[in-house]
């Protein structure tokens, strides 16, 4: 993984940690329903992002380098990115 994105992904995951335990004191503590579902969302949210730039980095690094080649490196990187686009769709 490229060390930015790589840092750029661990600060992501430092604030999306916060904001789980937010999410869970806010749940110990009886809080508002739209409170709780306002920081989920913030949650979900946070971890798309996460995930675009996880994606952004493997298309840019080891797909690139698959497509490079030939047979079964081309085969897998198709494989993936077809994995990744139909669990997508699900959401």
């Amino acid at each position: 993984m490229n060390q930015d994105v790589k840092k750029r992904v661990s600060q992501r995951l430092k604030i999306i940690e916060g904001q789980v335990r937010g999410l869970h004191k806010k749940i110990d503590e009886d809080a508002y329903c739209i409170d709780i579902i306002t920081q989920a969302s913030a949650i979900r949210h946070a971890l798309g992002s996460l995930e675009d730039a996880v994606l952004e980095n493997h298309l840019e690094t080891c797909v690139v380098t698959q497509m490079q080649g030939t047979g079964k490196n081309q085969d897998k990187a198709v494989s993936e990115i077809l994995s990744v686009y139909k669990l997508a769709k699900k959401k």
